[in-house]
């Protein structure tokens, strides 16, 4: 088990403008995490002094998935002295690395940011069977699903649940758990009035993974 392992995951909507990046690390500073998964860059570049910027000199390894232009984009960021993390694989909508730490298990982490378009979300779900093939040891995946799982992960009625079916079959297929929210319900809203809010950001894990790491919260 890794005690006292914390990880950052978070969708930033955004790391281009310095002010906003500042302000990801004066969150970030708060949370004592060796592991930041951050999803939605919009940037296609992420050099070494934009993580240093955005994160400080703790963090000193790093690897990403460029965005498409301005959309989407994911930065895995970790702390070397705290953990390894090696083997990192890069697919359409996601960045999968075994993590090891001094005291735990190797296990597999894979950050994702789920596509927009309908189409592109079957295709997505594919792509996480085809992560979960290839990596078959104690697995997490975290992130921005694009996806909602139960009626009740958004507030009103119109809910895609051809699109919802697909996903807990996935969930249901590679027998994966989540890890629940504590402390709010939903993870996005629409700032409209009224607000349409939705949870689309969640954990998801194997049974050996939460086995191995049995205290786990959000």
């Amino acid at each position: 088990m890794d005690h006292g392992l914390k990880i950052a995951i978070w969708n930033v909507r955004g790391m281009n403008a310095r002010a906003r990046r500042h302000a990801i690390r004066s969150l970030l500073d708060t949370t004592g995490a060796s592991i930041v998964c951050i999803q939605e860059t919009k940037m296609e570049l992420i050099y070494s002094a934009i993580v240093l910027d955005t994160l400080g000199s703790e963090f000193d390894d790093y690897t990403y998935l460029p965005a498409d232009g301005t959309r989407g984009g994911i930065l895995l960021v970790w702390k070397s002295r705290a953990v390894t993390i090696t083997d990192p694989m890069f697919t359409t909508n996601a960045i999968t690395a075994k993590v090891t730490t001094v005291t735990g298990t190797p296990w597999w982490l894979t950050v994702v940011y789920g596509p927009q378009d309908d189409a592109d979300k079957v295709a997505f779900l594919q792509e996480l069977r085809d992560i979960r093939a290839a990596c078959p040891d104690p697995w997490m995946v975290c992130g921005d699903f694009n996806l909602i799982l139960r009626d009740d992960d958004k507030n009103t009625g119109t809910v895609n649940r051809r699109l919802m079916g697909k996903f807990r079959r996935l969930t249901n297929d590679l027998a994966l758990k989540e890890i629940y929210l504590n402390g709010r319900r939903y993870t996005w809203s629409n700032e409209q009035t009224p607000p349409t809010l939705v949870q689309l950001d969640r954990v998801l894990c194997t049974a050996d993974w939460e086995d191995a790491h049995s205290g786990c919260h959000l």
